[in-house]
Parts: C-alpha cells; structure tokens; sequence
C-alpha cells in the first residue's frame, strides 16, 4: 500500500474512533448524570472498588484511569464530599494518602451495574460476535503499538 494511501486511511480509522468516543461518551454521560456522577468520577469509583479495601493512592488512581484528568485531587474531594469515598494517610509515611471507597460508592455502583451493561451491550449491538471479536483484537493491537 502507497504511504499517501495508508496515511489517509489512518486519519480516516482515527476520526472514525473519536467520533464513536465522543457519541458512546454522551450516552454514558447521561447515563451517569442520572446519577449526579461524572464519566470521571464513575471511573475512579469502579478503579476503587476493583483495588479492594486497601484502596489507591492519587498517583495509582491517575496511573488506572481511562481518561487523563488534570486534577485527581479535586475529582477525588468531589466524590469525598458526596461521601462516596475517604481518604486516610498511611500511619508508616504520613505524606502518603490512600483513597478508599466508602459503602455509599459501593451501593451507587451497585445500581449502576445493569444499566451500565445494558449501555455497554446496546452501543455496538448492530455488530456480530465475529465482528466484535474482530474489533477487540485490532483496537488492543493498536493500543500495543502506541505503548511500544
């Protein structure tokens, strides 16, 4: 293939993707709004849960996030606000601090679960299992690439 000809259809793979971001994030986004939740503030709830009762420090939630935020402190004081999560400092080096998820968080996520899925399942429903498989396999392909 011509390097002009690969060139154009990588833009073209490219815009195609972000524009499927940004519609399956607007119907997330009004899922999560529902909820008085951000894309955001979901993420870092369903990383919290998955780490478990010893929780995450800022810079490990950052590092676990789908999307770069600028400010995890201040996402992380939101969701603390609201009671979703606790921060506690580390009795051994009280500069460290572990973010946890609280009961209210776990619960907010429990009611999320099903509709979620069901977002999840109705995004690419018009696509076979052949087709989706195929999909998985090239998009983690690709992400392979870009982290070398």
């Amino acid at each position: 293939m011509p390097a002009a000809t690969r060139a154009l259809l990588s833009r073209a793979v490219l815009l195609d993707l972000l524009r499927l971001h940004e519609d399956l994030l607007a119907d997330v986004t009004a899922l999560l709004k529902g909820h008085g939740i951000t894309a955001p503030q979901y993420n870092v709830l369903r990383i919290l849960r998955g780490a478990g009762p010893g929780g995450l420090t800022g810079t490990g939630l950052a590092a676990a996030m789908i999307t770069r935020v600028p400010d995890v402190t201040r996402l992380v004081d939101r969701l603390e606000a609201a009671g979703l999560v606790r921060r506690e400092r580390c009795r051994e080096d009280r500069r460290v601090v572990h973010v946890r998820i609280e009961a209210a968080g776990m619960a907010l996520l429990a009611r999320l679960d099903a509709p979620m899925l069901a977002e999840h399942e109705a995004a690419l429903r018009g696509m076979t299992l052949q087709e989706l498989e195929g999909l998985a396999g090239s998009l983690r392909r690709a992400l392979a690439v870009r982290q070398g």
